[in-house]
């Protein structure tokens, strides 16, 4: 039992002691230093700013030398970019904006994003700029407003670029007239730091280069370092699918075209399920885009006239309107001059035929069942030929459809002649002779 007990007193002492190896810094095993990376090619939204956040939080974590945000972006929404800039001048490793590759841009939000950065990078055959304030949410500003909302985005973007050490003159410019210049112009005139063709060009050109941060000064080893690209999660690439225009407005159309569907025929279960996620969905997009809800009310109107094309006889006239209803709403449902914020032509055409055709062909389906002929039950009955079972005269039974049914008729019928069903009232068919 002593030996026992040693052996096991032992190894739990070793277990132990490994246990506090490991939470002491100065016994952990010395990490191979690196440079992170991500890459953003997308307009500015929510999605993107959790990525960039997580991406800082993981680059501390990882004890990289710096963290660099390659860019190619048209800007995008104004709260997401400031919580992006936050972050940033808050972090405490150093942040490097390179605006990448060749034919890449860094416009509107990713002006303020750039001039931001500890260290700015463009690649040749790169441009920067064009950063007035656009408005949003479907509505245009007054001029009140609009002088309101410019002067706070030049007040914003001077005390970034006079914080980092940038043209503060020129950043005034890309805000009131929307100038944008080259990687070389930006260089000239101190938008940016370096010009570098690629990564490895740029790790060698910061190399020794000490930046500013909350905590202190930090100088840079950059050179010959190994990159690691941080990936988007799978929450933020779904809620950057989601922020697409053209996804947000197939998800509402799939959310009509599922709820129609569902109270057309009331327990399908599954088109209602899928409408509602998809509606949901929508509406949860619609709040980082320039929504025109005039836009939506033209939708459901041409919601609205297709099924009322099932109670009007309007020969086709309904169905018209609600064709052109739909196509004009799809149109107007995102109120932006940028090309990013709005559905595109080449979505909403095929989108709105497909879902005109859909709703064209419920209705006429229903219009069909509607007007045709009972099948089941007693009124399915007239017009079906059978059998006189007894004579009737005038009353007496007949076989028709396999079944023995009480019958009259205003003509004597014998029994075993051929007869025709005109009508059924309370369980009783007025039957005549088929001739």
């Amino acid at each position: 039992m002593g030996k026992r007990s040693f052996c096991a007193f032992f190894f739990l002492g070793l277990f132990l002691a490994g246990v506090l190896c490991s939470l002491l810094p100065g016994f952990l095993p010395a990490q191979e230093k690196q440079v992170n990376i991500l890459k953003i090619n997308d307009a500015i939204t929510p999605a993107i700013a959790d990525f960039i956040r997580r991406g800082i939080e993981q680059s501390v974590k990882d004890r990289a030398e710096c963290l660099i945000i390659q860019m190619d972006t048209p800007g995008g929404l104004d709260l997401s970019m400031r919580d992006i800039i936050k972050d940033m001048m808050n972090a405490d490793i150093p942040i490097v904006v390179y605006v990448a590759p060749s034919g890449a841009r860094a416009a509107s939000a990713g002006v303020f994003i750039t001039l931001a950065s500890d260290i700015a990078v463009m690649a040749p055959g790169t441009n920067i700029g064009a950063a007035h304030p656009v408005a949003m949410g479907g509505g245009k500003m007054d001029r009140t407003m609009a002088e309101k909302v410019v002067n706070d985005a030049v007040a914003y973007i001077e005390s970034i670029a006079e914080k980092k050490g940038r043209n503060v003159k020129w950043a005034a410019k890309a805000v009131r007239e929307s100038v944008s210049i080259t990687e070389t112009e930006a260089l000239k005139i101190k938008i940016i730091d370096l010009i570098a063709k690629d990564v490895d060009d740029l790790l060698a050109k910061i190399d020794g280069k000490t930046v500013e941060k909350p905590k202190g000064k930090i100088k840079l080893a950059t050179k010959g370092l190994k990159t690691a690209v941080v990936e988007m999660g799978f929450r933020e690439s779904f809620l950057a699918t989601l922020s697409n225009p053209n996804i947000a407005y197939i998800l509402m159309m799939i959310g009509l075209v599922g709820l129609y569907f569902e109270l057309s025929n009331p327990g399908a279960i599954f088109p209602g399920v899928i409408g509602g996620i998809c509606l949901i969905l929508a509406f949860f997009a619609f709040r980082t885009l320039p929504v025109n809800y005039a836009g939506v009310l033209l939708i459901l109107l041409g919601v609205f006239l297709f099924i009322a094309e099932l109670k009007v006889a309007s020969y086709g006239l309904l169905s018209v309107g609600g064709i052109i209803s739909l196509a004009l709403g799809s149109i107007m449902l995102f109120d932006s001059p940028l090309p990013y914020l709005r559905a595109s032509l080449a979505v909403i055409l095929p989108t709105v035929l497909v879902t005109a055709a859909f709703f064209i062909l419920a209705v006429g389906f229903t219009i069909k069942a509607y007007r045709a002929k009972p099948a089941t039950g007693a009124e399915g009955l007239a017009g079906e030929a059978g059998k006189a079972a007894t004579r009737i005269a005038p009353e007496g039974k007949v076989f028709v459809h396999g079944e023995f049914w009480n019958a009259y008729s205003d003509k004597t019928i014998e029994e075993g002649e051929k007869i025709r069903v005109v009508k059924a009232e309370n369980l009783r068919l007025k039957v005549e002779k088929l001739t």
